[in-house]
């Protein structure tokens, strides 16, 4: 027998969630189909609506910006309307444990790489290191952590004109572990504040940076201050240092991501959206212009799974909401039409930074965001598309991507919500 349910949002990332939050909000049955693990866990935790306008410098405010953009940007099909309902779905989801949230300014957070980045929404932990507050900086990597060279980082800061002195140094963490160890058991141990040589990790940890501090008025780690007990972890090595304590946002894997993946998660649940994950959805069964029934791979049965409607929000070229190969790019699960130069030289400029084409690749949405054909019409009356799936945004050069799953997640989830509820 057939799952059915009022909507079906296939996906697992920031834009399903936001979609299944949305759609759940209008009454709807909601169910989210996810089959991997979301891309959240390798992003940064930070949310950006828009950061930059073409080769121009950071955007301050990111809303005065969005006329800027080409015609065929996903914002110029949520409007403004469309963005500020992703972020307060996000808002409501994350609770007090963003920032940001108060204005339409961008901030301008510290990066592990030194960098300054233009962003919407921000872990709280991060928030006394914004490289708009005063205070000289120290920023502390660990000997073994090689994704946070806390010395580098200080002098690409201070390269970059940041207002204020900083300085980084790299020490050993209290504890040893395994070279291949994961952050979250760098977290775990400052969660249990687990007994080392000299005291407990971290007291020892708050000595070692002590004796390396030289008037700085604030400090900055790589974001593995504790797991489940991180603002407990934050506040004690704030109180043994005498000075505000921050988190750095790391690459992959980034224990900030996961955090974020774990709070829209429980926000679904709170929110009755179903949740089936571990499979992926191979096929489909459609009927004058309509999906009927979406097909699972489950364990090489096919399950089918029925909605009034639907909303594709798989990921883009990164995700594997999109394929490509030498000849083509496609769209794998409902064949949705991915328009692409045919000489595959086209797809990318030879400048490393320079203006690719495979970056905006995406469905085409008509004005409810319904991937269209080559003639300019829907494929099917009752799929959306959220996210990354979504053409016509460069979002890593413009820092938007965050935006753009939120904005295109919460207004494909409330059509097919009003739709279905109807």
């Amino acid at each position: 027998m057939a799952i059915t349910d009022d909507v079906l949002v296939v996906g697992g990332g920031i834009a399903a969630c936001t979609a299944a939050l949305s759609a759940a909000e209008t009454g709807a049955r909601v169910r989210l189909l996810a089959h991997k693990k979301s891309t959240l866990r390798q992003a940064s935790g930070l949310v950006d609506v828009l950061g930059y306008i073409g080769d121009g410098g950071p955007s301050a405010d990111p809303f005065d910006a969005l006329d800027s953009l080409p015609a065929d940007h996903p914002y110029h099909v949520v409007g403004e309307d469309g963005i500020r309902d992703g972020l307060r779905i996000f808002d409501e989801a994350v609770g007090d444990t963003y920032r940001g949230g108060h204005t339409d300014t961008n901030a301008l957070v510290v990066t592990y790489g030194g960098t300054v980045k233009p962003t919407a929404r921000y872990p709280a932990s991060v928030a006394t290191g914004l490289a708009s507050s005063t205070g000289d900086m120290l920023l502390v990597g660990f000997e073994g952590l090689t994704d946070f060279d806390a010395p580098v980082a200080a002098d690409h800061l201070t390269a970059s004109g940041v207002p204020f002195d900083v300085r980084g140094v790299t020490v050993r963490y209290p504890k040893s572990f395994r070279s291949d160890a994961k952050v979250t058991r760098f977290a775990k141990a400052l969660d249990r504040d687990e007994s080392v040589s000299g005291g407990t990790v971290r007291s020892v940890l708050a000595d070692t940076v002590a004796a390396e501090m030289d008037g700085q008025t604030r400090v900055g780690f790589p974001a593995i201050l504790g797991d489940d007990h991180d603002e407990e972890v934050r506040d004690e090595l704030a109180d043994r240092l005498g000075v505000p304590v921050f988190e750095v946002p790391t690459g992959p894997p980034s224990l900030l991501g996961l955090k974020l993946e774990d709070m829209l998660f429980d926000a679904l649940d709170d929110a009755g959206v179903r949740i089936s994950s571990g499979n992926p959805a191979v096929d489909f069964e459609a009927n004058d212009g309509r999906i009927d029934t979406v097909l699972v791979d489950q364990k090489s049965r096919l399950t089918p799974y029925e909605a009034d409607q639907i909303v594709l929000a798989t990921g883009g070229l990164v995700g594997k909401g999109l394929d490509s190969d030498r000849e083509q790019v496609t769209e794998p699960v409902f064949g949705c039409h991915v328009p692409h130069p045919e000489d595959r030289y086209e797809w990318s400029d030879p400048e490393a930074f320079g203006d690719h084409a495979f970056a905006r690749f995406g469905v085409v949405p008509d004005d409810e965001l319904r991937p269209t054909g080559e003639d300019g019409e829907p494929h099917f009356e009752n799929l959306r598309a959220a996210g990354g799936v979504v053409g016509g945004a460069d979002v890593a050069r413009e820092k938007s991507a965050s935006g753009v799953s939120l904005a295109t997640g919460a207004v494909a989830g409330r059509l097919a919500g009003e739709e279905a509820t109807q």
